[in-house]
């Protein structure tokens, strides 16, 4: 009768081990409850997200100016330079990036060589904030630009 019992006990732990493996492994398997539940798509949250952007904005420290017509919802940006002239970007892009909204500009044109704005959106004061390279001179500085209003 011992024998009986420690067969039935083994086999018993061994489905316990089973089950809780599998519970395990199906957890791991499956998406969790809020993403399987969300209902709005990525590029939507990012397209709404992107079009703050918009609008014209200027570096209180020289009055350079960003004018942004449009921002795609894949991230590409419409937008001009102004010192005091007009100049295209060779480049300009919104992201994401840890939550943050982002902007990335490049300049080619006029003697830049290059130089890029890689700024960061603040949403409690409503400016762009980040980092200046001037490539000719291969420095950086931390600058901001504010909202034309």
């Amino acid at each position: 009768m011992k024998a009986d019992e420690m067969n039935k006990s083994i086999i018993m732990l061994t489905l316990g081990v089973s089950l809780a493996v599998a519970s395990v492994a199906t957890a791991i398997a499956a998406p969790p409850a809020a993403a399987a539940g969300n209902t709005l798509s990525p590029t939507a949250a990012t397209s709404v997200d992107f079009k703050v952007l918009k609008g014209a904005w200027v570096r209180p420290d020289g009055g350079y100016t960003i004018t942004i017509s449009d921002v795609a919802a894949g991230g590409q940006i419409d937008a001009l330079y102004f010192n005091p002239g007009q100049l295209p970007f060779a480049r300009a892009e919104a992201s994401r990036a840890d939550g943050k909204l982002r902007a990335f500009f490049e300049l080619t044109a006029g003697g830049y060589g290059g130089s890029t704005y890689d700024l960061t959106y603040d949403p409690a004061n409503d400016r762009l904030i980040g980092i200046y390279y001037q490539a000719v001179a291969k420095q950086k500085y931390d600058i901001y630009f504010q909202r034309r209003r």
